[in-house]
Order: C-alpha cells, then sequence, then structure tokens
C-alpha cells in the first residue's frame, strides 16, 4: 500500500542555494492509495517497475536505481503498480509510490537506514515523510521530517480535478505573485506547529493554510468552484493539497467519516471522483511481497 498523502498546513518560504523552496509542512497520510507489490526475481535478471498508467520514467524505478547505487544488494525484483492516486494532482503520489519501493526493498534484504533516507530526499520533498506513513511535520524543503502522533479524529473527502497542474509551474507562479513568507515568519509557524500537533489535538483554522493555494487558483480556476462547493456540503474547512489542483474537506469528530461520506455521496453527482479518506499510519501500509 502507498498512501497519498494531504498537506494540513503548507507555509512557504524563500528558494535555497539549491533552488528548492524553503517550506514548513504537515503532512498526513491517506487511506487513497496506489497498491505496489514486489516480486523477487531470479539471480541475473534486471529490475523493473510495471506501471502502464505512468509515461516515461517512474520515481519508484528511480528510488530503486539509487538504492543500488548506494551499494544495496538484494536480489533482482520486479514491482508492479496499480494507480488508484490521481496524476499531477498534489497528492504526491508518484512519491507514494516511490517510498513503498523503498519499504518493500528494505522487507526484501534491509539495507542503512541512512542510505534510504538519503535516496529519498534525493528523489524529492514528499518522499522522506512518506517512508513511514502518518502525521509528520517537515522543514528544510520537506525533507526534513518529524513522526507526531495521531490528532482528534477526522476524516476528509478528497475531490480530485481531470485537470493537471505542474508543481514547479506553481511555485514559479507563487513567486510571482510574491507569496513566500520570511524565514522569521516560517520559523514563527514552525514553532506553532509543533505546539499544535499534540495527540488527540485538532489542528486550528489558522494553521491549515496552503499559501501555495493562490498560485494553483491563478492556474487552475476550477479549484475555486470545488473548495466552494466542498465547504458547502458541510466541510470544517478546505484547502488545496500540495500545489493542486486536488480540493480536500476536512471534517473532525467522532463522527466525522459518516458525515463525511454522505458528503462525498452528495458531491459526487458534480464531481465524480469525490471520495470519503480517512487518515492512516505505517501499520496500514505494510509491505505486499509477492
Amino acid at each position: 500500500m502507498a498512501p497519498a498523502k494531504v498537506n494540513l498546513s503548507l507555509f512557504l518560504g524563500g528558494t535555497r542555494e539549491d533552488g528548492r523552496h524553503r517550506l514548513v509542512t504537515v503532512f498526513e497520510s491517506l487511506s487513497l492509495a496506489d497498491v505496489v507489490e514486489l516480486e523477487v526475481l531470479e539471480a541475473g535478471a534486471q529490475d523493473r517497475v510495471l506501471c502502464s498508467e505512468v509515461d516515461g520514467e517512474n520515481l519508484a524505478a528511480r528510488a530503486l536505481a539509487q538504492l543500488r547505487a548506494r551499494g544495496w544488494d538484494g536480489p533482482p525484483v520486479s514491482l508492479s503498480i496499480d494507480k488508484r492516486i490521481p496524476i499531477a494532482a498534489g497528492l504526491a503520489g508518484g512519491s507514494a509510490d516511490a517510498a513503498a519501493a523503498l519499504r518493500l526493498a528494505m522487507a526484501v534484504m534491509p539495507g542503512r537506514a541512512e542510505e534510504v533516507d538519503a535516496v529519498a530526499a534525493a528523489l524529492g520533498a514528499d518522499v522522506p515523510a512518506q517512508l513511514v506513513p502518518g502525521l509528520a511535520l517537515g522543514t528544510g524543503a520537506g525533507e526534513i521530517v518529524e513522526r507526531f502522533e495521531a490528532l482528534a479524529e477526522h476524516a476528509f473527502v478528497v475531490v480530485p480535478s481531470e485537470l493537471r497542474l505542474s508543481t514547479p509551474d506553481v511555485f514559479r507562479e507563487a513567486d510571482r505573485l510574491g507569496l513566500p513568507r520570511t524565514d522569521a515568519d516560517l520559523a514563527g509557524r514552525y514553532q506553532e506547529l509543533v505546539y499544535a500537533l499534540t495527540p488527540g489535538a485538532r489542528l486550528p483554522g489558522e494553521l491549515l493554510v496552503n499559501d501555495l493555494q493562490a498560485a494553483a487558483l491563478s492556474l487552475c480556476p476550477w479549484c475555486s468552484e470545488a473548495l466552494s462547493a466542498t465547504h458547502s456540503a458541510g466541510a470544517d474547512h478546505v484547502l488545496l493539497s500540495g500545489s493542486g489542483p486536488t480540493v480536500v474537506g476536512i471534517w473532525w469528530g467522532a463522527d466525522a467519516a459518516i458525515r463525511a461520506a454522505a458528503a462525498a455521496d452528495g458531491l459526487r453527482d458534480r464531481y465524480r471522483g469525490a471520495l470519503l479518506a480517512t487518515p492512516v499510519t505505517v501499520e496500514s501500509a505494510a509491505p505486499s511481497l509477492i
């Protein structure tokens, strides 16, 4: 299982020397997930990744190749990926697959944790957080990860779009709009999140913020309508996930999943891909070996 993620918070800072933006972001893994299975091949075979939905190089294939380059000497393997997470939707489906590939490789033949962490960080900001599905706070460009225990009960309605947004395009638009925060502001948001992310807590609305949202809306006005519709369906809070264009509604409370499921049913006539999703942890994403 390769869970998608939602950014409950995404505070955007300026660019680093490597060109990546500084971030303070809260990742949470979702029950919406790709299915990734690993088969051990005969000696002498080449690693392969099978995923018909992705054109070109798959991030999971890069994960395996980079792990090998760092000395991992497990047997040749075949990864089969059944895509259920929408592509280019701000849900980090490719990163989820790469993280699952690394977990599966370690299940076949354990390696050094620091090698896996280095590969994950090199693959992008979302991969390190998804190595261990659950709730995490990311800093740096998202690759520095702190794990946290579960929040208060909540559920999501995920409203995907048939449109796609390029993450680099959204970041460039954010720069054009002058959205990045100062380093001091970013540090303040980090401290607020550390204080708020206590077990069983409900994140306050002022921290359920996605600084990339205005940039995504500028490039994809469709999102505005979907945000409004999801809020009208009863969500306690709505926002875009990551760089969009996926809209996510959040319901809090002991009956959150029931209310969110009813809302997803109501939204489906207008947005056929609307679905219920719930938070997941690493126990829910156990490796699947053939």
